[in-house]
């Protein structure tokens, strides 16, 4: 459901200023909360979980690298040490952080340490980025899927970092209608997404890995 134009750059002021979480600080009591995830391609992390009951927003960025706000060309030539992930902000009333981190975990490969799908390299690794006292429920959810799947996952779990927002062409890029131009010619943003997302394999490796279990598998 399309949502007011200034929504989305609201959300960016406040996960700019959600990096004070990232520095040590504890979460304050708040009607939401923040979870930090990298998925490998943060435009299919932000599709997923803008489909989560309970989930205000979801905002594209990088985070875990030793540059300030870097921008996406940086981050994808290397060496800035970023992951893409994506700052899901929810509702704690109506879905929790071990819930996100579930929905999560079934949503990628966490077998795979060199990348995800069909994107490889260290800018798409997966993680949880979790804060002090996220930890112990990123923890435990790794462990649940572990216990799950029968092996072990290479998904860590890494102290949460300053989240830095990518440039605000990424932003709800699965459901715009700009153009761009593709090897297909003139497209709908959100339908290049759709073709991309399948040619990536993403949701049928999902599939291979959790069955059932997958929540947004195509």
């Amino acid at each position: 459901m399309p949502r007011p134009d200034t929504l989305k750059p609201v959300l960016l002021a406040i996960l700019v200023l959600a990096t004070l979480i990232a520095r040590g600080q504890p979460l304050r009591a708040a009607e939401a909360e923040t979870a930090i995830l990298a998925g490998g391609c943060f435009w299919c992390v932000e599709a997923d979980f803008e489909r989560v009951p309970g989930v205000i927003g979801a905002v594209s960025g990088f985070t875990g690298g030793t540059v300030d706000n870097p921008s996406y060309r940086q981050v994808v030539r290397g060496g800035t040490g970023h992951y893409e992930a994506v700052a899901i902000r929810y509702d704690p009333d109506r879905v929790s952080y071990a819930q996100i981190l579930d929905l999560f975990l079934r949503s990628i490969d966490p077998f795979d340490a060199g990348g995800q799908f069909c994107d490889r390299g260290e800018s798409y690794r997966s993680a949880i980025f979790a804060t002090p006292a996220q930890r112990p429920a990123a923890e435990a959810a790794i462990a649940r899927a572990e216990a799950a799947l029968g092996r072990p996952l290479v998904t860590p779990v890494l102290p949460a970092q300053a989240f830095w927002p990518a440039e605000a062409y990424h932003q709800d890029y699965y459901r715009s209608d700009d153009l761009i131009v593709t090897r297909f010619g003139p497209r709908r943003k959100s339908v290049a997404y759709d073709l991309y997302r399948e040619a990536c394999g993403r949701d049928a490796r999902v599939r291979a890995i959790w069955g059932e279990a997958a929540p947004f598998a195509k």
